[in-house]
């Protein structure tokens, strides 16, 4: 398994199917974002778009229960992306998708996210505007319609919570900057 995905998007969508299709809504979610990202594609360079996609194909492995150790899904689903050898900027996208550094802090995870290099920004903005405008079930949602279901859907005082909350105003942005790529809006 570990040579297909390193080869194409639709070898992390197999990884990703196979690790997250027994978990309903997060399979449906990360079928979707995949989509999502498919169409953001134009926002990154040509050699980047399947990156792209198979970064979120692959951005919410960290859920599946095989693959838990920190509890936090976007660096359980890194590590393990290292340990099939998936390349760096793969593994990156992973890590720090959706403002995971702001969840880091809040679970005080941040010297362990820390060893991920951010990466490009482009693809982050991309894998984040993907994520942050899908609902939980696969549904395409305004980004701030999917602030406030994160926001109720985990509560006041929760690690997910405080940081969604924190993190709102860098998500917007780089929702916004990916949403100006896709109109072809000076930056």
């Amino acid at each position: 398994m570990a040579s297909s995905v390193l080869d194409s998007a639709r070898g992390a969508a197999r990884l990703a199917e196979s690790l997250l299709s027994p978990l309903g809504n997060r399979w449906l979610h990360t079928q979707a974002v995949a989509e999502r990202a498919r169409e953001l594609a134009p926002t990154v360079p040509p050699a980047e778009r399947e990156l792209l996609v198979a970064a979120a194909w692959l951005h919410d492995i960290g859920y599946a229960p095989a693959l838990r150790d920190t509890g936090f899904h976007p660096l359980d689903g890194a590590r393990y992306l290292v340990t099939l050898g998936a390349p760096a900027q793969l593994v990156n996208l992973v890590a720090h998708h959706s403002g995971a550094v702001y969840e880091a802090e809040q679970r005080g995870l941040t010297a362990e996210l820390a060893v991920y290099d951010r990466g490009d920004a482009l693809l982050l903005d991309a894998l984040t505007c993907a994520d942050m405008t899908t609902g939980p079930a696969g549904q395409r949602l305004a980004f701030t319609d999917r602030i406030d279901e994160i926001l109720m859907r985990y509560a006041p005082g929760s690690e997910v919570h405080a940081a969604i909350s924190a993190a709102t105003p860098t998500l917007a942005a780089a929702v916004a900057r990916a949403h100006a790529r896709l109109a072809g809006q000076p930056m």
